[in-house]
């Protein structure tokens, strides 16, 4: 089986401009996305996806591979499948987050390793236990499954809803994806959804197609970067690693 990890990195962002090249402790985020990547055992490639000229040097500069995709793809699945166009011998496509530095190989392999044990598995994506002072937060979004780990929904509200004190834990959703090739194209090819254009969650399309959505849990904690705030944080947490 061959497994391939894209890195969508566009450059333009609302809260956060230039975002593929913010500084984390002396380089590019998305070479520290890109380097963390190439940690995982499984991949046998790790390919990032830009729309920028600056993101690909930067990209090249540091020894990776990048390629050039349509400045005009209205979501990051539409890019991944661009890239996926062009790999048709792959059969599993691992899509991470340009805006997930601190992202765990371990995680890619156990995220690959899913593909490998379903054979009918179409999507895949990761959770892990989401803290206090995340709960509040729009730009962390949470996840609800059901008892075989499949995705029930995503929201960025609190979900569930909190009315009796059940002890129930809430997860965090990472940004981390598992496709197998086939529906990733046939995903991208879909019309975006109600509930998809109300959250402003890609995954929503899958769920309110009908399609169901593993979901692996880990222990792992990650601060994915939407604000300069997420910024500051992962630099202090790369500071502390000396990485």
């Amino acid at each position: 089986m061959k497994i391939v990890c894209v890195i969508p990195a566009r450059y333009a962002s609302t809260r956060l401009p230039g975002k593929p090249l913010a500084d984390i402790a002396g380089k590019p985020m998305v070479v520290r996305t890109y380097e963390r990547a190439l940690l995982a055992k499984k991949p046998s490639e790790v390919i990032v996806a830009v729309d920028d000229e600056r993101v690909l040097d930067a990209v090249k500069s540091a020894g990776g591979k990048a390629v050039m995709t349509a400045k005009n793809h209205p979501t990051g699945t539409d890019r991944l499948a661009e890239v996926a166009t062009k790999i048709p011998d792959a059969d599993v496509i691992i899509n991470i987050q340009g805006d997930e530095p601190l992202i765990d190989p371990h995680i890619i392999d156990d995220l690959a390793q899913v593909f490998v044990d379903d054979e009918n598995l179409q999507m895949a994506t990761v959770k892990t236990p989401m803290t206090e002072e995340e709960k509040d937060k729009p730009s962390n979004v949470k996840v609800i499954t059901d008892k075989n780990d499949f995705a029930l929904y995503f929201s960025r509200s609190l979900i569930p809803y909190p009315r009796e004190n059940t002890g129930v834990t809430v997860y965090k959703h990472i940004g981390i994806y598992g496709y197998r090739r086939d529906f990733l194209l046939q995903y991208a090819k879909m019309q975006p959804t109600p509930l998809e254009q109300t959250e402003s969650l890609e995954q929503l399309r899958a769920l309110e197609n009908g399609y169901k959505i593993k979901v692996i849990t880990t222990d792992k904690h990650f601060v994915g970067v939407d604000t300069p705030e997420d910024l500051a944080e992962v630099n202090e947490i790369y500071q502390n690693l000396n990485l």
